[in-house]
């Protein structure tokens, strides 16, 4: 139990370590090229990344928001922006 415990904690340390060092992750919809295929021959720009290749991994989106409720919420004066 204490080795599995272990394990899970060293890869969301690792997964973590990651997501610092390089936010940004290829687009899996599209491979990473920016391009899809639809069908036989037509070639569109991909939805999700807007041809840009890249997307902003989950766990940077989750660092970043809790980031963004923490400074919220420890602004002095209240809600104000």
């Amino acid at each position: 139990m204490a080795l599995a415990s272990l394990a899970i904690l060293l890869t969301l340390a690792g997964y973590a370590a990651l997501c610092a060092l390089s936010p940004f992750g290829p687009c899996r919809k599209c491979s990473g090229n920016g391009i899809r295929t639809v069908r036989r021959r037509t070639v569109k720009v991909c939805r999700r990344c807007r041809g840009a290749r890249y997307r902003l991994r989950i766990g940077r989106r989750l660092l970043n928001t809790g980031r963004t409720i923490h400074h919220a919420g420890t602004r002095p004066g209240g809600q104000r922006h």
